[in-house]
């Protein structure tokens, strides 16, 4: 009865996730639901010291970066440098190449810092354009980008800026580089078979005589040429970010420690604060302030009319984002003090008795029934990341590998069909799961099969 209970819960959060109600609200209630099912008395104190405790800590490490990598890539897009990279990609690649033209635009603006919602908007105009000219199907296009921006620059290679591979480094005091041999093998898997999955389904269209089609939904205008920023100069705030994000570990290191006390300034104050946790979010988030300060640099007589409203914009939208995740790590913290849970993890352990694939099963399943891979993540280690840390550790696994393992894991099955990605993808394009959902589901099978890849290539070789 006590599974049931938070097979329940969960049923409640997909559904009001599907259905398109907000997570801010749900997560919640079906948390207390599940407490209610199980020790009702406890339902207040749960929400107040576990819910709440959880939720707040969440915001307070990890908002910075929510918060400025929305401002960065809003910044990024009204200022023309997304076009500016655009266009030049195309032109590099040609009308004839235009799959890996969108996949690797998606991928310069996703590594370089602007978040995948953003790059999804931006992205689909030049990829309409690209796509009709060279005739191929409309259909192919959330594939595409999905392929660009939600995989392999979003959690598999290091120094990845997306949430999906800055949220590991607060369980397992890592860094965003964290096991940057597996994270680029895993990414370059994902990347050539992808390609090869893409390309194989465009000649399969050409060769039935299936064209870009007509009658489509949310057609861009034709684009057309505007005043748009040298590439050097459009690239160069991404390149800031990512440049940065390294630098920027090492030098908060040297400066700070592993630790820090305000009393040692003749400060009130706590002694002997934990930094591992903050240090790489702090980096990237110095990093992503670099990248602002380049864009307004290079760009504020284009900007200075708008970017009151544009910034505002981008702080509602991460506000949405960082509470949407917080409240489904909430959510996990009390499901995961619920008696049912415990048996859940025993399953588990003796199902998956090796800690990296009882990490993998574990993290991309919940990502899967939230359709959220930060969420999914999020709900799974502030429940097991203590089981993971003292297995790995018990094992001689680096906590480094953990990262990799579970960031590439949270973007598995997160793009099922209710994925809020995916129907955002599917809106923005005008096409329906009908039409195009297949291909982005085989992509899904791809990235589930590139973290179990990775855990091969570690104990056959020891690669990290």
């Amino acid at each position: 009865m006590n599974i049931v209970v938070i097979l329940i819960s969960l049923s409640l959060l997909i559904f009001a996730a599907y259905r398109g109600y907000s997570v801010i609200l749900f997560a919640p209630i079906a948390a207390l639901l599940a407490v209610l099912l199980t020790q009702p008395y406890l339902a207040l104190p749960a929400y107040s010291w576990v819910f709440g405790e959880k939720m707040v800590g969440f915001i307070k490490l990890f908002f910075p970066v929510f918060l400025l990598s929305a401002v960065f890539g809003k910044l990024t897009e009204v200022s023309g440098m997304a076009a500016s990279i655009a266009k030049s990609v195309i032109k590099l690649f040609g009308t004839r190449n235009a799959i890996p033209a969108i996949v690797v635009l998606c991928a310069i603006l996703t590594y370089g810092g602007v978040s995948l919602f953003v790059v999804a908007f931006a992205v689909y105009p030049f990829a309409a354009d690209l796509f009709k000219s060279a005739d191929i199907p409309k259909r192919l296009i959330p594939a595409t980008i999905a392929l660009g921006a939600f995989t392999f620059t979003m959690d598999a290679f290091p120094g990845s800026p997306q949430i999906q591979n800055i949220i590991p480094t607060g369980a397992f005091h890592t860094t965003t580089w964290a096991a940057p041999w597996l994270g680029l093998t895993g990414g370059m898997f994902i990347f050539i078979f992808g390609m090869i999955y893409l390309q194989r389904q465009k000649k399969r269209a050409a060769h039935r005589g299936e064209g870009y089609g007509t009658g489509h939904l949310n057609e861009p205008e034709k684009f057309f040429e505007k005043q748009l920023p040298p590439v050097w100069a459009a690239l160069l705030p991404l390149l800031t970010v990512v440049i940065g994000n390294k630098l920027f570990n090492g030098l908060l290191d040297n400066h700070y420690g592993m630790a820090f006390s305000f009393s040692a300034f003749g400060i009130e104050g706590p002694s002997g604060l934990d930094l591992k946790p903050l240090l790489p979010v702090w980096s990237v988030s110095a990093a992503l302030v670099l990248g602002i300060v380049v864009i307004l640099l290079l760009r504020f007589r284009h900007l200075k009319n708008n970017i009151k409203k544009e910034i505002n914009l981008s702080i509602g939208g991460a506000l949405l984002a960082a509470m949407n995740t917080a409240s489904e790590y909430g959510f996990g913290a009390v499901i995961a003090v619920l008696p049912g849970f415990k048996m859940i993890q025993k399953g588990m352990a003796s199902v998956f008795r090796n800690v990296l694939v009882n990490e993998a099963v574990a993290i991309t399943t919940l990502s899967g029934i939230t359709g959220s891979a930060s969420g999914g993540m999020s709900i799974a280690l502030a429940s097991m990341k203590d089981i993971f840390l003292s297995k790995a550790s018990a094992q001689g696994i680096p906590n480094e590998v953990l990262h990799r393992v579970a960031s590439m894991a949270s973007g598995g099955m997160d793009t099922l069909p209710h994925n809020s990605a995916v129907l955002t993808l599917m809106v923005i394009t005008g096409l329906t799961h009908r039409q195009s959902y297949k291909d982005i589901f085989m992509l899904t099978v791809l990235k589930v099969t590139a973290v179990f890849f990775i855990i091969l290539l570690y104990y056959s070789f020891g690669l990290v």
